[in-house]
Formats: structure tokens, C-alpha cells, sequence
């Protein structure tokens, strides 16, 4: 954004997550929070900042630079085409971006028409402990990567208020495990080890009161023989003070060492050969959601937007995470391996 030192950003949405881009706009200094939109305007009032409860109205009032959509998928499209329609020239969207693969390949045609673009809010990638883990492997740190497993164990999916007190409407979603969690590790494995060539998936649901699946395996090819193992289970736990932290275990398995992910958010390299690891980055000490990754993403944007730096997760790029996320479907349907043909 040429000549613009400062960021002025509105905010549509105000339920459970929001609190954390709430708090992570509130603590930088190059943005200025100008509005939150809610369809219950108590819970936008509650945010402390000028409240709307009609989203066109907010952005002619607020003249926002950059609209944050902290919105379930089934209002993307919506808001989206309303921020379009006021000029919007920037805009993030929370994931699973859009309902489908053909609302979210419409909606990006039609901000790409009109000049705009879509950041999608993916923000595992952004999670200190990943990026720690790309710096070794860019450095060759454990030779050629064979082999990636995470353990999703979050450990909250057990009984029959699963989910009701923090995200009511997971108990509700057709498509769980998958759509609403596991595309954190299909856009991770992408950012580690790019995009998959193949994929296969077995998955079930264990807790009868929800709708879609809580558990399964989902195994990627990779470039150059790498498979990752994507193994979730939202009923069972990991070793973790806190289960949210991490969600879970890692091992990235090389010829010449292993990184392996804790609970705590420290990675730890152990060289091939040897028993003793050595820790390459420290437990996480931060109290809020996945080691302040919401606020890494966030100043990821500003400097793509006030600075020109390039922007990770725009939304034509991130269309591949859906598509991945179509086969694994598929491929659970139908008991087989599903090629996949993506850019």
C-alpha cells in the first residue's frame, strides 16, 4: 500500500476465536482497529470498539484498509461480496476457506476482477514450532526427509457436551476432522514439504452425538519419497499442559537425524546414529492460542500490505488445501489411493 505508513483494520465476526484477532490487531502498532461487525451487536459492543451489526454499514462508516472475516464458512462468500462491493481492496478470511471448491474459485475470480485479494487465515504454519522445523530442514539439518507423522490428540471430543462450551457448531459439521481441523496439517505438510502427489484416507467417527468424523488417517505422497502421516484422533490426549498448544506430537524422520515436536512447543533434533537430542527451539511460554501464531499471521500481513513483503496463504494458492481436502473425502469413500494434479 504505497504511502501508507499505517493500517487501518475492520473486523467482521466476534464469536469464541475472534477474541485472539482481537487481541493480536490490539498489539500492533502500524494497525488501528476501527470497527467490529456482528449479527448479535452485544457481542460486537463487547470488543470495546465502534459496533455494527450490519456489515456494509461498518465499512462506509469505518473506511477500513483491510477487512478481517473471523466468520464461519457458510458466510464467507457473503461478506466477502459485501467487501468488494465497498471497495475493499484487502481482505482475511478465516478457514475452511468458502463451502466448497467452486464458491471459493467464484469468490477469488470476483475479487480478482476487482482488484482485491483474499489472505486466508491459516495460521499453523505460522506457529513458531513449524517454522523452526522449515529452517532445519531448508538447512539440510536432518538429510533427506522420508518420513513425517503428527498426532492430532487434542483429547476434546469425549462425551456428550463435546465441543458445546468453547465451538457449539462442531458437533453439527457433516464434515469434521477433516474440514475443520486436518487442513491445518495439509497447508503444514504443503509449507514443509510442498504439495502432495497422492493421497490416501481411512476415517471414522467414534463419538455418536456428532455429526461427521473425529478420527482417521490420512497418508500424503510427497516430492522426492517423502510420506506424511497425518494420524488425528480428537478423543484421546497428548503429554501437555496444555492439549491446545500443539494439538498434538511430531516426528520429521531424515537420513541424517530426527526433529520431533513435544506438547510444550519445542523441537528437539536428534542426530542420526546418536540417542541424546538437542533442543533447537524452546518450549512455548505464550498463553494465548497456538504460540502466538494469530498475531505472527497478522504482521505477516502488515508487512505484505504497508511494506510490499510477499504474502504467504493468498487465497489462490491456498485453493490447493481444498483441493487436497476434496480427495482425502473422496478417497475415504471409496477405500483407494487418489492421484491428485495440483500446480
Amino acid at each position: 500500500m504505497t504511502g501508507k505508513s499505517h493500517l487501518r483494520v475492520a473486523c467482521v465476526g466476534a464469536g469464541y476465536f475472534s477474541q485472539f484477532h482481537y487481541g493480536g490487531w490490539a498489539r500492533d502498532a502500524r494497525v488501528t482497529l476501527v470497527g467490529s461487525c456482528n449479527r448479535d451487536i452485544a457481542k460486537a459492543r463487547e470488543t470495546g470498539l465502534p459496533a455494527f451489526d450490519d456489515l456494509a454499514r461498518m465499512l462506509d462508516e469505518t473506511q477500513p484498509d483491510l477487512l478481517d472475516i473471523i466468520l464461519p464458512p457458510v458466510a464467507h462468500a457473503t461478506a466477502i461480496r459485501t467487501a468488494l462491493a465497498a471497495g475493499i481492496k484487502t481482505m482475511i478470511c478465516q478457514k475452511p476457506f468458502c463451502q466448497s471448491l467452486d464458491e471459493a474459485r467464484t469468490i477469488i475470480a470476483e475479487a480478482d476482477a476487482a482488484g482485491a485479494r483474499i489472505i486466508v487465515h491459516e495460521n499453523f504454519r505460522f506457529q513458531p514450532w513449524y517454522r523452526a522445523i522449515k529452517t532445519a530442514l531448508d538447512a539440510g539439518s536432518i538429510g533427506a526427509v522420508q518420513q513425517a507423522t503428527f498426532r492430532l490428540r487434542p483429547g476434546d471430543g469425549q462425551g456428550p457436551r463435546a465441543y458445546l462450551d468453547r465451538q457449539p457448531y462442531f458437533q453439527e459439521m457433516e464434515k469434521f476432522l477433516i474440514h475443520e481441523t486436518a487442513v491445518h496439517w495439509v497447508d503444514t505438510f504443503r509449507y514443509l514439504f510442498g504439495n502432495p502427489s497422492a493421497v490416501y484416507a481411512d476415517l471414522r467417527r467414534i463419538n455418536p452425538v456428532i455429526a461427521g468424523e473425529d478420527a482417521g488417517f490420512v497418508l500424503f505422497d510427497h516430492a522426492d519419497g517423502v510420506r506424511a502421516l497425518f494420524d488425528g484422533n480428537r478423543n484421546l490426549d497428548h503429554a501437555a499442559d496444555n492439549l491446545r498448544r500443539t494439538m498434538g506430537e511430531a516426528l520429521i524422520e531424515g537420513t541424517k537425524g530426527t526433529l520431533t515436536l513435544l506438547g510444550d512447543g519445542s523441537v528437539q533434533l536428534r542426530a542420526f546414529g546418536t540417542t541424546t537430542p538437542r533442543q533447537i527451539s524452546p518450549p512455548d511460554t505464550w498463553d494465548g492460542f497456538g504460540g502466538d501464531c494469530v498475531f505472527a499471521l497478522q504482521s505477516h500481513v502488515v508487512a505484505g500490505v504497508l511494506d510490499g513483503a510477499p504474502l504467504e496463504n493468498l487465497a489462490a494458492d491456498y485453493i490447493a488445501v481444498i483441493q487436497i481436502e476434496e480427495m482425502i473425502y473422496r478417497s475415504a469413500r471409496e477405500g483407494r489411493k487418489i492421484n491428485l494434479e495440483i500446480p
